[in-house]
């Protein structure tokens, strides 16, 4: 199938070009845009506690004061605030609310600190629009006039709250794509300029997987569209490197068999249509278990990871087809001249250093397994200390924005749990006004529970069925602790609920709360079906049972090895206080999906090396050095590319960009390398059962490339099975 794909690319290369260009202006021109939402709640199911509070919040009380955004005061010179800054303040909040700002419902003054040095406006917005640019936009104003306001008074006022939060976010977001885009650019042009030593190959991948980019960023704004997805600023910044890491990987596949269908004397059309033939198996596979991977978050209850999922299966799909349509169109356009000027296409290179680590796995194939296998085990300790952190806001941003510091000096001036209380909220049950002489005792239950500051009763609905007890956390909303009072806090009010009543709790803490257990709920749905649905395609690829489980169990280790990494580096080397929440389930997929190309790629080197002949050790050994220079290579570029997102300068992309380029770093270097091949010499023919993939196939002559000659089938010519080499 793959080289009839070939065949036909080669000899319409024009046309295929065509078509790119025409499906690119079609869906870049037509795509909506893509809607970016910063509410954690928005990622949440209605089914969850938290949701549940938040709509009988607004249908009892609609009009309920919910600060967006919060103006925080204090003077200039630290000290505390006198009755002419006092005064200040009152005339700056009027003179706020008189504004009329979009989306701006009520501003109102805020309490003063206890100490006296700090005061505030409180400023709400339409609940309705939460987490939407609309509302960042308002901030931004919001945060100009204030500071207009304050000038020519002793006072210095930073805008702080979920609003501003969306704001700095935003403007963090953007300056972080910027970043990773450059150093992704700079990586791929550096590293192939050196790999061939050719201008028109390094820059030939960045300007079609950028036409690649238009068309998969327009089919995702459509697939969010129509299935009504959430989006996140978080998930641009990825796609630019999935994008082009993996877009690169499957470029380096088809262009090192290319180069080695040259070498070995085809004709330079046949040649590419070689490669694609025998590549292009390789290719789709691994690009097959990407996309399932990807796919596999749609089981996920996070809004986040359910866009996530099939906007990188999308992107992923494209540049598959890319890969085995429009990349092989062009080069066969070019011809060998795309090598120019170096002449090193030409020559057989030695290949010592692979040749040498072939040697070694084919000699001591237990050993190699066992140090392999023992260093996986030890990084993978590391699990056992993970710790999980919710506070998206600060993740995703330095905590030098104005935002950020607000937060800390709000947990610092006030109660840590002040900025983000937690409300519980008392309803009927059967529609009848509530006893209010039972509200006092149900205060001071919530009020005893270990973790809780204070409580006091804030407002009872118009029709008295619902009341709103106001909890006041000792804990930021976001902390560990702050997610196992509020915990406390829901089972004392359900189990002391008045009689005839029913209690949710609501508030950040709460909606951090349910985030974990929907965490929880993916580690156990989402990890098993990604890792079967890639064993199955293994399966397919293979034609082998034995194959994919122990593929499989390599990967796991792979995985166990780079989280416990990330927490050494991030939890006890530099103090985080957790991971990302959200960080084992990325890293699962991207090292378990992007790291099994590897391993695909390599074990399907080693079973051509095996249908040549070779015993099962000679030919893990010519497998590791014949394809280790490709895996080498697409190896260090993806791992490169994805710790550009550490140039993002937070802790969200900067965990991630860590994990998954170290991920990547295992998968290449230690799994794809040792791990995998050294197995599999000690498993032997074993491991291709119950099919026997590793025997050679009769001779017969393949139909389907006329205008080139006739290519070999698989198993009757040494260099078309990848016998010659890099």
């Amino acid at each position: 199938m793959f080289r009839r794909i070939g065949n036909t690319v080669v000899r319409h290369p024009v046309w295929t070009i065509v078509a790119w260009l025409i499906a690119a202006v079609a869906v870049i021109a037509t795509a909506p845009g893509l809607p970016s939402n910063s509410d954690e709640s928005s990622f949440l199911p209605k089914s969850y506690e938290s949701i549940k509070a938040s709509v009988t919040q607004e249908k009892a009380f609609p009009s309920a004061f919910t600060p967006s955004a919060i103006a925080l005061y204090q003077r200039t010179d630290g000290g505390k605030l006198t009755a002419a800054d006092q005064k200040d303040i009152a005339r700056i909040t009027t003179e706020l609310g008189a504004k009329h700002i979009d989306q701006v419902q009520k501003v109102v003054p805020g309490p003063p600190s206890k100490d006296g040095k700090y005061s505030m406006t409180l400023v709400q917005m339409d609940n309705k629009n939460a987490g939407q640019p609309k509302q960042a936009d308002a901030a931004k104003v919001l945060r100009d006039d204030v500071k207009q306001l304050a000038k020519g008074t002793h006072l210095d006022v930073k805008l702080g709250g979920s609003a501003a939060q969306a704001l700095d976010q935003q403007d963090s977001s953007q300056r972080g794509q910027a970043l990773i885009g450059f150093g992704t650019f700079a990586i791929i042009l550096v590293t192939l300029l050196i790999i061939f030593r050719a201008p028109i190959l390094a820059i030939l991948p960045l300007v079609l997987i950028g036409l690649v980019a238009g068309i998969a960023n327009g089919l995702i704004a459509y697939a969010t569209k129509l299935f009504g997805l959430q989006a996140n600023s978080s998930i641009s910044s990825i796609l630019i490197v999935v994008l082009f890491g993996v877009g690169t990987d499957y470029f380096l596949f088809l262009m090192f068999r290319y180069r080695e269908r040259l070498r070995a004397g085809d004709e330079p059309k046949l040649a590419m249509i070689n490669a694609v033939g025998r590549v292009g198996e390789a290719i789709a596979s691994a690009a097959g278990a990407v996309i399932i991977a990807f796919l596999a978050l749609v089981l996920s209850t996070l809004g986040f990871l359910k866009q996530m999922g099939p906007a990188l299966a999308i992107a992923v799909g494209v540049t598959l087809l890319a890969g085995l349509t429009l990349i092989p169109a062009v080069v066969s356009l070019i011809g060998p001249k795309v090598f120019w000027p170096s002449k090193s296409w030409q020559r057989e290179p030695e290949n010592a250093r692979f040749a040498a680590l072939g040697r070694g796995v084919r000699r001591r194939p237990a050993l190699t397994a066992v140090v392999s296998g023992l260093v996986l085990v030890a990084l993978s300790l590391g699990t056992l200390g993970f710790k999980a952190t919710f506070d998206l806001a600060s993740g995703s941003m330095p905590k030098t924005k104005e935002s950020m510091v607000v937060q800390d000096q709000m947990q610092k001036a006030y109660s840590a749990g002040a900025a983000a209380p937690t409300d519980v909220y008392l309803s009927s049950s059967d529609g009848k006004p509530l006893d209010k002489s039972g509200f006092t005792a149900y205060a001071q239950k919530l009020g005893a529970v270990d973790g809780v500051a204070n409580v006091r009763m804030s407002q009872v609905s118009t029709d008295g069925t619902t009341a709103d007890f106001t909890v006041t956390l000792k804990y930021e909303a976001s902390t560990d602790k702050a997610i196992d009072a509020v915990g406390k806090v829901r089972d004392v009010a359900h189990s002391d609920a008045p009689e005839g009543t029913k209690a949710v709790v609501g508030g950040i803490s709460s909606i951090y709360k349910d985030i974990n257990t929907a965490v929880n709920h993916d580690y156990k749905t989402v990890f098993p079906v990604a890792a079967l649905l890639i064993m199955v395609i293994l399966g397919l690829l293979l034609r082998s049972v034995v194959a994919p489980l122990y593929l499989m169990a390599s990967v796991g280790l792979g995985f166990g090895a780079t989280l416990g990494a990330t927490v050494w580096i991030f939890q006890n080397g530099e103090g985080h206080s957790g991971l990302m929440f959200m960080l084992p389930v990325i890293m699962y997929l991207f090292v378990v999906a992007i790291g099994t190309d590897y391993n695909i790629l390599m074990i399907a080197r080693l079973r051509e090396e095996a249908r040549e002949g070779r015993e099962p050790r000679e030919a893990a050994g010519m497998a590791l050095k014949y394809a280790g220079p490709t895996v080498a290579a697409a190896g260090f570029i993806l791992a490169a590319t994805f710790a550009t997102m550490m140039l993002a300068g937070n802790s969200l992309l900067t965990e991630m960009g860590f994990a998954v380029s170290f991920g990547i770093i295992v998968a290449a270097f230690v799994m794809a390398m040792f791990f995998t091949p050294s197995l599999t010499a000690l498993i032997g023919h074993a491991a291709w059962w119950p099919g026997h993939g590793d025997q050679a196939e009769q001779p017969t002559i393949a139909a389907g490339t006329a205008g080139y000659g006739s290519v070999p089938a698989p198993g009757t010519d040494r260099d078309a099975v990848g016998g010659h080499r890099n």
